[in-house]
């Protein structure tokens, strides 16, 4: 009877460690949180109207009171890049499944979902603020889900003019006596007007974000969740460019290009010195 026991206390743990290696071995992706944290100088902005109380107030490097009462950006071309230096892309080419339009008047939108990423430790992220050159044209049909969330009543990040998405939509009011602030970023098109044969890229406002982590986040039976802050103090005090507003570049139907290009550069980075723009992490938690 004792043998048989032992032989019984065998089984049963040989059986325990087969279902436990099994299960490992079954664990082969997961979910990563992106989590988007909007702030100006470390808190959280908070958006208003004209007439809000200082609660929503910034001040500038150029000591120029402002604030905002909408906050959207569009992230893409999200990729993951591993201990080894492996990256792996997500859905890079697919606007559907890929992109997103953060929005901070809308909670949910703060939290993006990646879905089965592959178990394993991720040092550093890379992430397109906009929407890279060749997916970045008005298609219904093709990228029918983002179109719909990019073009919605309240969120409105279609040009008018129809030929590619806003990367950034900033309003707001500066100044003592709140003059309107609309700050509208996005690649532009060079060519005739109504004449698509003649279109070629104009500015081109889509950068690319890179990110270290501060620990690696280790995907395998847990979900780990990576906050990403957006420091929008630098919208105007950039690491490339410290911005007065004022006649010319306040509103879209003023500032020109060039003028575009520098709240692009603070956003986004400047593509070479500065990689990073408004974006940091400041958490992973595993």
């Amino acid at each position: 009877m004792k043998l048989l026991s032992k032989y019984l206390t065998l089984i049963l743990a040989v059986s325990i460690l087969t279902s436990c290696s099994k299960e490992d071995s079954e664990q082969v992706a997961n979910e990563v949180t992106l989590h988007f944290n909007n702030t100006f100088k470390g808190k959280t902005i908070v958006l208003g109207d004209a007439t809000s109380t200082a609660a929503t107030k910034n001040t500038s490097a150029a000591n120029q009171i402002h604030h905002f009462s909408e906050l959207k950006y569009v992230i893409s071309n999200i990729r993951l890049i591993k201990d080894d230096g492996t990256e792996l892309p997500y859905n890079i080419n697919n606007l559907d499944n890929g992109a997103t339009v953060i929005d901070h008047s809308k909670v949910q939108t703060l939290d993006y979902k990646l879905t089965n990423i592959p178990v394993g430790e991720y040092k550093e992220i890379k992430f397109g603020l906009g929407v890279k050159t060749d997916l970045n044209k008005l298609d219904e049909t093709r990228f029918p889900a983002f179109y719909s969330q990019a073009g919605a009543n309240d969120t409105k990040m279609h040009w008018e003019w129809g030929t590619g998405y806003r990367f950034a939509k900033i309003e707001g009011f500066y100044g003592t006596d709140n003059k309107t602030l609309s700050i509208h970023t996005g690649s532009t098109v060079a060519g005739k007007k109504d004449d698509e044969s003649t279109y070629k890229q104009g500015v081109d406002a889509y950068r690319d974000i890179t990110l270290k982590l501060p620990q690696t986040a280790s995907v395998s039976k847990k979900s780990p969740k990576i906050t990403i802050d957006a420091d929008f103090d630098k919208l105007l005090s950039g690491k490339t460019n410290t911005i007065t507003l004022g006649a010319g570049n306040a509103t879209p139907s003023l500032h020109t290009a060039m003028e575009m290009v520098k709240f692009v550069d603070n956003l986004g980075g400047n593509g070479t010195s500065d990689l990073s723009g408004i974006f940091s992490i400041s958490k992973v938690e595993n």
